[in-house]
């Protein structure tokens, strides 16, 4: 209704919207699934290509999705120390203006290994583990960056609902933070909620099913396009869903997408902000259907708890992972997994509960939850901390939240050392690039050259592995649709996969050529340093600049005279793609929040650059020194810490 006060983006766009509508906000809802929980039908298309090139054997190598390291938070803990002989297994068991860097280059620094999509961390701990006595909660949900904020913080008062945390512009509720009695926080379970189906068609335009030729709906879409004319598109719609193969370059089959977002949306947020136990609170989440989430828990009576959320499906054979024959029904969705068959936990006597998108599910869990877990390097690098024994503060949730150690770099890195010293030759730098990594303690410094060389080592040796078996990349960066190339392996626990490799030295991944896996680890360091994008000393080859941090508006980003002042821009960064502060080029944590059941008022909140999405505003980049320097703000609740905290006030009245 205030169409003459809209931001200046609007102004340069020429772009007048519409009256928001409940419409936009179920829309908001649904683009966080497709942040969340879209995209794995791309695995599976690649996964295709590499088990028909490879075979069974090294593909089910490649493909891991479990490992010793998994903490499933309904597990009892185990020594995290190193595998019992079982879980280890031997050889034969692995079958089973300034502008952000081009992650796809050939000289990029981006880790294979690095999550290609982003992550979170959440955990609680029970009184006994804190300082008070009380539980303590926290959560930093890890998404691309963005100005303005993904949230916003908002404390929500009307007669005894009382809720505080933080929302996305134009949801009415909080997603994640605590009201009077409980508090919680959420990761992404990244379950496999999208099969893809081949469609067999006539001439006709029928596509086949077990009843015989059946015609597929059509649906017109249009895309407006400003200063030109619309796109309309006709959509076949099969019995599964959309044909989607166009967004596959080089696809001639006719694929269909089953996604439940499909089946609708609910929004149960009002129910978990109003929740005052866990049984409530477990109500409210048995309605959630996606994004599917790990959801931790506490309340004032120091209770904590775990739960899985969401609509998960059950298959009639198969699980998701691999492309399956739509004109039978052989592959069919029979529902979802029962809400109360989800993975959950109440009050667990060791007290600590953590999640980082890797694997939640026991041994013998009946259901197939995901075909592709993240590695567990973060999960368990949260429970080494949290185990250590040390009664726990919110300083100390701040401190875990910004931890840049990698157990798997550090492990990489002793593995390249070891070879390098039982080289037969060396040159001049790699030699120098050893004595770096022996002395590296495996923080992903900004100021440290070691990350750099092991990543890019890591790097080298994936491609000295892989591309004997997959193919060379192309030289355009687009993939073929039926040919892989070793740069088509892009699977979150590819980390596993190399540790693996590097423990038990299998004959089957030995490349032609080399005598042992210590002559690959050492062509690896020699290719990674040798490299035209290496410096000339490799000590000044720092981490922070080799993998950098890109947040920028998307429009003033670009306007010469203001882009300074619009974004924090390209700046070094600490952190990796396996540490509990989990960072890329362009994502990391979107919020870190602590919330303190001993005493509300000293609960902590940080977004990453400000409140306001008005780049004069005083709120538009209040917040980003802390976030950068791993500081944080108190989150007041009680009415005296409110008005105590309070600068101003800002009165809305409806209809004036």
């Amino acid at each position: 209704s205030r169409t003459d006060r809209l931001p200046v983006e609007f102004r340069i766009l020429r772009y007048r919207p519409q009256t928001w509508t409940a419409e936009d906000s179920i829309l908001m809802g649904a683009n966080m699934v497709e942040n969340l929980n879209h995209g794995k039908y791309r695995a599976a298309l690649e996964r295709e290509k590499i088990l028909a090139k490879l075979g069974p054997e090294l593909t089910a190598d490649l493909y891991l999705n479990s490992s010793w390291h998994d903490r499933p938070p309904t597990k009892v803990p185990v020594r995290l120390d190193e595998p019992d002989d079982e879980d280890r297994g031997d050889d034969s068991s692995m079958t089973g203006i300034p502008q952000p860097l081009s992650p796809e280059g050939a000289d990029s620094f981006e880790d294979l290994f690095s999550l290609l999509r982003p992550g979170s961390n959440n955990w609680v701990v029970s009184g006994a583990h804190t300082v008070s006595g009380k539980p303590l909660l926290s959560n930093d949900m890890h998404l691309n960056h963005q100005m303005p904020n993904w949230w916003y913080e908002v404390h929500l008062r009307s007669g005894n609902f009382d809720v505080v945390g933080v929302s996305l512009p134009g949801m009415p509720f909080v997603i994640v933070g605590h009201n009077q009695r409980i508090g919680w926080g959420f990761t992404n379970l990244g379950p496999t909620v999208e099969d893809l189906y081949v469609e067999t068609f006539n001439d006709q335009g029928q596509y086949l099913t077990p009843q015989g030729w059946r015609d597929p709906e059509h649906r017109r879409e249009v895309i407006h396009i400003k200063g030109k004319a619309d796109v309309v598109m006709d959509v076949s719609v099969t019995r599964h869903g959309p044909i989607i193969s166009e967004l596959v370059p080089g696809e001639n089959r006719s694929l269909a997408l089953r996604w439940t977002l499909y089946d609708g949306l609910n929004d149960p947020f009002f129910e978990v902000d109003s929740a005052q136990n866990w049984d409530e609170f477990r109500h409210a989440l048995s309605t959630w259907d996606a994004p599917s989430q790990n959801a931790v828990y506490a309340d004032v009576d120091g209770h904590i708890g775990y739960q899985t959320t969401g609509h998960i499906p059950i298959r009639a054979t198969g699980d998701g992972s691999l492309p399956q024959n739509g004109s039978d029904d052989l592959h069919e969705w029979k529902g979802y997994v029962p809400f109360d068959k989800l993975p959950s936990i109440f009050d667990p006597p060791w007290g600590i509960l953590a999640t980082a998108n890797s694997r939640i599910t026991p041994e013998k869990y009946p259901y197939s939850l995901s075909t592709e877990w993240e590695a567990p390097w973060r999960t368990e690098r949260i429970y080494r901390v949290l185990e250590s024994g040390k009664k726990l503060a919110p300083a100390d949730m701040l401190a875990l939240q910004t931890d840049i150690y990698s157990a798997f770099d550090r492990f990489c890195a002793e593995r390249f050392v070891y070879a390098l010293d039982h080289a037969n030759h060396l040159t001049l730098r790699a030699a120098q690039a050893r004595d770096l990594l022996r002395d590296w303690d495996g923080q992903m410094s900004a100021d440290s050259a070691a990350p750099t060389i092991e990543v890019r080592a890591s790097r080298e040796l994936a491609r000295l592995l892989l591309e004997p078996k997959l193919g060379s990349a192309p030289k355009n960066g687009i993939s073929d649709a039926t040919a892989p190339s070793w740069r088509d392996y892009r699977w979150a626990m590819s980390s596993l996969w190399l540790e693996n490799v590097l423990e038990k030295q299998p004959k089957r991944w030995l490349p032609d050529g080399y005598a042992d896996y210590e002559a690959v680890l050492t062509a690896a360091v020699e290719a990674a340093v040798n490299n035209p994008a290496a410096p000339k000393k490799l000590s000044e080859w720092k981490w922070g600049k080799a993998s950098p941090l890109y947040i920028q508006h998307p429009v003033l980003g670009n306007l010469p005279l203001i882009w300074r002042w619009t974004g924090p821009g390209l700046v070094d960064q600490s952190g990796g793609g396996l540490s509990v502060k989990q960072v890329g080029r362009q994502f990391g944590p979107s919020e870190r929040l602590t919330v303190d059941f001993s005493n509300f008022d000293q609960s902590t909140l940080n977004l990453v650059t400000g409140q306001s999405g008005n780049f004069l505003s005083a709120y538009y980049r209040d917040q980003w020194k802390a976030w950068y320097a791993g500081f944080t703000f108190a989150l007041p609740f009680s009415t005296q810490a409110v008005e105590k905290a309070k600068v101003h006030r800002l009165q809305l009245d409806p209809g004036k």
